[in-house]
């Protein structure tokens, strides 16, 4: 099951300080562009690990990110 689906409006939120994309995205809004899928959850066993969130933020990057980086806004 999707976490968001196309059009969302999301908040980027990293937790981990010594993540490099912290400083660079944590409290970053966007909207989901899309839903991309790959092969992930066969090494963590989790199925949300296998979709990934393509975001247009705010500032108008296009980044990608898994379901436990976001939040809703």
């Amino acid at each position: 099951m999707k976490r968001f689906t196309e059009g969302d409006h999301v908040r980027v939120d990293i937790p981990d300080e010594t993540d490099p994309d912290h400083d660079v995205y944590h409290g970053e809004e966007g909207v989901v562009l899309g839903v991309l899928e790959d092969d992930a959850s066969e090494t963590t066993g989790d199925e949300r690990d296998s979709q990934i969130y393509r975001l247009e933020l705010d500032s108008g990057d296009v980044v990608d990110f898994r379901w436990r980086d976001l939040r809703p806004p």
